[in-house]
């Protein structure tokens, strides 16, 4: 190769020397050709490896079935590949024609050699961005933090690189570098504090399989409602339901709470947990004409004749005085109106009656009972979710009336008037 490029550059100094010119002027003579010719032969080895690389791999990409090469295509990786090869050729040819100028040739050779380190590193990245892509497309891996480990992985490779620059361009020896480096290696971790403790929250997040991309979380402390969208080394970026992004320290995963909706989502129905505050006073026992009245609703008709009937013989064989209601056992109106709403919610179309269905009496309050809905609806898409709930519970709420309760409202001064 020296050869080569000797015969190449090394003609024009005494061709001009022959020709009886002086020293001086056919050294920058020959140097301002052999840069010409330099130029020409750059150019014409970038054009021919451009031509081969990029076109005929965009060409073959198109044959395959494989997606790989058309993400190398996307991430210009034949092209800067391309531009490496002639680069290559400078560095080779910069000793040869700069043969008579010593300190230019160390300073463009040293400038030479850290482009070629920079287009390296640049080329390995576009090559790991294409093995990103199209891991992502791999329904096995498009929920894992793959950004986080390429970035680990270039964050190790630039470290080298700079080793290297360093140690090309003050000619220090590459083991007493990284010597010097071990020597300042606290200050290297507090640089790089967050870089690290990001990439150990992404090794624990991934191992434990805390958050997935594509999982709705929840973070109270960052305001974060949404869906993760991408996990990298330092960040996690969450798209909110209001189409806002807020980002997320990829550590405090593993140091803060937060919740992850991921289990109910993939479960086979989406919980309803609220209740209802029923005023005390408004509770009481049941008259028998009430009763015969109550039986005009359907759904708790056949259950107030059985109750009524079992209430009476027990009431009957035990010889209670029913000249007072408190005596014996009898139907409440707030008991009754539980019944109702367990009979609605089992005959709710958009319920899973396979899981969990309550109606329940929590502890009392100071603001009266709560009445709490404790099931699960089929369909766990937010709005048609918000769209069930609310018209169960206004179904609820006009029911109320029909069994002489009352809903617990603070006072606005509107009644006194």
């Amino acid at each position: 190769m020296h050869k080569t490029l000797e015969n190449i550059y090394c003609w024009c100094y005494p061709l001009l020397r022959k020709w009886g010119i002086g020293d001086t002027v056919a050294s920058y003579t020959s140097l301002l050709v052999n840069i010409a010719i330099l130029s020409f032969l750059t150019y014409i080895i970038y054009m021919i490896f451009r031509f081969f690389l990029v076109t005929v791999m965009a060409v073959a990409a198109k044959k395959t079935k494989t997606r790989f090469d058309d993400l190398l295509i996307s991430n210009k990786t034949a092209k800067y590949i391309s531009h490496l090869i002639p680069l290559l050729f400078i560095y080779k040819s910069v000793p040869v024609i700069l043969n008579d100028f010593v300190y230019w040739e160390s300073v463009f050779g040293k400038l030479v050699g850290v482009y070629i380190i920079l287009l390296i590193l640049w080329i390995v990245r576009t090559i790991f961005n294409a093995l990103r892509d199209y891991l992502k497309l791999i329904p096995k891996y498009s929920d894992k933090p793959i950004d986080s480990y390429i970035q680990v992985i270039m964050l190790v490779l630039w470290m080298i690189g700079v080793t290297v620059i360093i140690s090309e361009l003050f000619e220090v020896k590459t083991n007493t570098l990284f010597a010097t480096l071990g020597a300042v290696s606290a200050v290297v971790i507090l640089i790089f504090r967050d870089t690290i403790l990001g990439f150990v929250a992404s090794v624990q997040v991934s191992l434990n399989d805390m958050v997935r991309i594509g999982d709705w979380i929840t973070f109270d402390k960052f305001g974060a409602d949404g869906d993760v969208i991408e996990i990298n080394l330092a960040t996690v970026k969450v798209r909110n339901f209001d189409n806002t992004t807020t980002t997320i320290p990829t550590y405090s995963l593993i140091s803060d709470s937060f919740r992850n909706w991921r289990g109910m989502l993939n479960s086979d129905g989406r919980r309803i947990k609220r209740h209802l505050l029923i005023r005390t006073k408004s509770i009481r026992f049941l008259k028998e004409e009430e009763l015969q009245k109550m039986k005009q609703i359907q759904l708790i008709s056949n259950y107030i004749d059985t109750r009524q009937s079992e209430i009476d013989k027990y009431n009957t064989s035990h010889q209670i005085d029913k000249t007072l209601p408190l005596n014996g056992r009898n139907l409440t109106n707030f008991g009754l109106f539980r019944k109702y709403i367990t009979c609605y919610l089992e005959n709710y179309p958009s319920l899973n009656k396979d899981m969990i269905l309550l109606c329940r009496q929590l502890q009392p309050t100071s603001q009266g009972i709560p009445l709490e809905i404790y099931t699960f609806t089929k369909d766990k898409k937010f709005e048609n979710y918000e769209y069930i709930m609310a018209d169960i519970f206004d179904h609820i709420i006009a029911s109320i009336g029909y069994f002489d309760l009352e809903i617990f409202e603070l006072s606005t001064g509107k009644e006194i008037q």
